[in-house]
């Protein structure tokens, strides 16, 4: 066992602290990964403080992991030491499925997520908040030479969010798609399908980031606090993907859509959101929900983000810095997205 160092949530109630912990040894198809970048996802700040009830702890939280390959095992083809790769939010899949589907893997029984599950041999996952990091091959992405590996580890979380729905629901030439909210996920979904070729509108509670958001690609951006804006936009939009985790009236949203659109979530509520039926029937709209990408889908997306030049917009912070960015993420004070120097775990 190889002694690891990061940082945990020790009880739901506590603020993340330094935490020495043991990573598996390789085994012959193992990847072995010295973190030099996390991204901090707010997924982390709810399971850190145990907000979805499936926590358990100590966890070292952490799924947009990049960095540099140390080691490889013997049967190990793809990988070799001082490959740029990362690590996304699962590190094995379909431990029960008689059949692995390379597409759809996220969505099939047996998902080991990469902190706060377990992996098939009965060891708990630790995930990115640390120094170094073992994965199985099949689970190790390929980061492109000439993208930057702070601003690309929210590529291994929020890239793939966005992309994957983008790609299932089409968008492109001659489709104008609607982001809701420009955060950590809303604005890469601006990137992604300008990159595409749609027609982007963001759609947020006020303009104060109005400027910003024709920067980063799109084409309108309108003030949803203003009740005009759902009267002019009704029946605008073929897909609009919403990134809110806010409990938000999806009925007026669905109200622009086209015949056919789609309203697809990232975003997860914690309670219950009610759909009327006639926000659906008349239009033959669709609402539909999407979570993160296959490995396939993620190294496809990081090559697409290399072919156009697409990263996050990130502030860098130091480890000890991470409860002060928890809480600003609660606050929604940053631009887009934290990623943590881990040379600093070193200090």
């Amino acid at each position: 066992m190889a002694i690891a160092r990061g940082y945990a949530a020790t009880d739901a109630s506590k603020p993340l602290a330094p935490f020495t912990f043991e990573r598996r040894e390789p085994r012959d198809d193992d990847v072995v990964i010295d973190i030099k970048y996390c991204g901090v996802c707010h997924s982390d700040i709810h399971q850190a403080r145990d907000e979805w009830g499936n926590s358990t702890f100590p966890m070292v939280p952490g799924h947009e992991i990049v960095g540099i390959v140390r080691a490889v095992g013997s049967q190990v083809t793809r990988f070799k030491i001082g490959d740029r790769v990362g690590v996304g939010c699962f590190v094995d899949s379909c431990t029960t499925c008689a059949k692995r589907d390379l597409d759809l893997e996220q969505y099939l029984p047996g998902l080991v997520v990469t902190y706060n599950g377990v992996e098939a041999h009965g060891t708990p996952t630790q995930g990115g908040y640390s120094d170094h990091i073992v994965v199985k091959e099949g689970y190790v992405l390929s980061i492109p030479e000439n993208l930057p590996l702070d601003a690309a580890a929210p590529l291994l979380c929020a890239g793939i969010t966005l992309y994957s729905p983008l790609r299932h629901w089409k968008a492109g030439p001659g489709k104008k798609v609607a982001i809701v909210g420009l955060g950590g996920l809303g604005h890469m979904g601006v990137k992604l399908a300008h990159a595409m070729g749609a027609e982007v509108t963001v759609l947020s509670q006020t303009l104060s980031k109005k400027e910003d958001g024709l920067k980063l690609g799109a084409d309108h951006y309108y003030a949803t606090k203003d009740p005009e804006t759902f009267t002019k936009l009704a029946g605008s939009f073929d897909l609009i993907i919403c990134t809110v985790a806010a409990e938000i009236d999806w009925n007026a949203y669905l109200n622009l859509l086209k015949v056919d659109g789609d309203l697809v979530l990232v975003g997860i509520p914690e309670n219950p959101v009610p759909v009327h039926a006639f926000s659906l029937v008349p239009a033959r709209r669709s609402i539909s929900g999407s979570m993160i990408g296959s490995i396939k889908e993620t190294q496809e997306m990081l090559d697409f983000c290399g072919e156009h030049g697409i990263v996050s917009e990130i502030e860098t912070i130091r480890m000890e810095q991470i409860n002060e960015a928890y809480e600003r993420v609660v606050r929604s004070d940053v631009r887009y997205r934290f990623v943590i120097d881990m040379e600093s775990i070193k200090a």
